[in-house]
Order: structure tokens, then C-alpha cells, then sequence
């Protein structure tokens, strides 16, 4: 486990997520991510050698980037990802266990949330940030309904966040972002070309 920095969290309050690229092709494109300006990344649990990645990650970016590790379900999962060096764990789901342990190690935790009491629920068991998810289907206005009586919450938007409409989802009451393939573009990275990478991780770096 490595300590979590609030300080790179709030410099760009971005998380981007990455899902199913080997190591090497991570630490390409973490190397691109730092060089623009971005700090925090997440590693889903559901990728190949997710652990050996994130101590790669570790050992070349700490200081630079908070790793996280996402798509975490049990509390297993979030112990193997912190023996790995994680400093954050994101979950698609509310698991009291796993969050409450997070709480208990003091690791922030980002909980996927999907009705306000789920919600909630995330927030009243010691949360970060709510992860609204999946954001695709659900959009800047859910987000702007539910803190209307839940404005103490902080709420990251996952899924379907991009250019077009990350702006709408700051005056929803957005304080951070979940961004996986609008932010790394598949084709880009499928190509190598991290030059595109790297004007393409601009436009974000702007918005946000």
C-alpha cells in the first residue's frame, strides 16, 4: 500500500481507467498521461497480471501519479491490490465490506453508486468520493436531481464522461471524473502514437 496523495488528486481531478492492456502498453501510456499534466490512474482489476502492473506503476511513478485499483468486488480483492501498492480502490458496486475496510486502512475509496440510496449508503459508510455509475446512462441531470438534497456528497461521474459534456457535469456538481476509452483513445493506442496520445490528453487537461 502505498500513501495516497491528495495534493496530485486535486491537481487534476481526473481518474482515468485503464482495462485490458499488457504492462508494457500501460507503462507507454502512463508515461504519456504523466507528461501532460494528469495524476491519477486506475488499473481495473479485470486486466491481465493487474498486480505486476501496478508495481510497475509503483515503482516508475510514485510521487506522480496515485495508482488505484479498480473493479474491485471483495475485500480480498482490495487486500491483494494494496499488497501490490494501490493507494486507492475503486468499486463498481456497494460492498459494506469492502469499504469499511478501505475506511479502516485509511485508503480512499470509490464506491459505485447507482440510486440515491445507494449512494448515500456509500457516503454514510466513509467514502471519498461516490463513483455515479454507470454516468453513459444516466447523464449530468441524475447527478444534479440527486444532489439537490444530497449537496454534501461528492460525487465522480464514471462512464460517459467526454469533451461534449464534462463542463455540464462540473455544474451538476461533479468534483471529480471517471474516464476510460474517451480518454484513452483505443485507436491511438492501438497504433502507438503517442504524440496523438499525448494532444488528445490536452483537450481534457483544458476542459477539466
Amino acid at each position: 500500500m502505498k500513501e495516497f496523495s491528495e495534493v496530485l488528486f486535486k491537481e487534476t481531478p481526473i481518474v482515468g481507467i485503464l482495462r485490458g492492456y499488457d504492462q508494457e502498453t500501460v507503462l507507454n501510456i502512463a508515461r504519456t498521461f504523466v507528461s501532460e499534466g494528469f495524476t491519477n490512474l486506475e488499473i481495473t482489476r479485470n486486466s491481465p497480471d493487474v498486480y505486476q502492473i501496478i508495481e510497475a506503476l509503483v515503482k516508475e511513478f510514485e510521487g506522480k501519479l496515485n495508482i488505484g485499483c479498480g473493479t474491485v468486488l471483495t475485500k480480498k480483492d482490495a487486500k491483494k491490490a494494496l499488497k501490490a501498492g494501490a493507494s486507492f480502490i475503486v468499486t463498481p458496486i456497494v460492498n459494506k465490506n469492502v469499504i469499511r475496510f478501505c475506511v479502516k486502512k485509511h485508503v480512499p475509496v470509490f464506491p459505485g453508486a447507482f440510486s440515491p440510496t445507494e449512494v448515500y449508503t456509500a457516503w454514510k459508510l466513509g467514502a471519498k468520493m461516490v463513483k455515479i455509475f454507470p454516468s453513459a446512462n444516466l447523464g449530468p441531470s441524475y447527478i444534479a436531481n440527486v444532489a439537490a438534497p444530497l449537496d454534501f456528497i461528492d460525487y465522480m461521474p464514471t462512464g460517459g464522461v467526454s469533451l461534449e459534456n464534462i463542463e455540464e457535469f462540473k455544474k451538476a456538481g461533479a468534483k471529480a471524473f471517471g474516464m476510460g476509452g474517451l480518454l484513452f483513445d483505443p485507436e491511438m493506442i492501438k497504433k502507438n502514437d503517442w504524440e496523438a496520445l499525448a494532444k488528445h490528453f490536452r483537450k481534457f487537461k483544458e476542459a477539466v
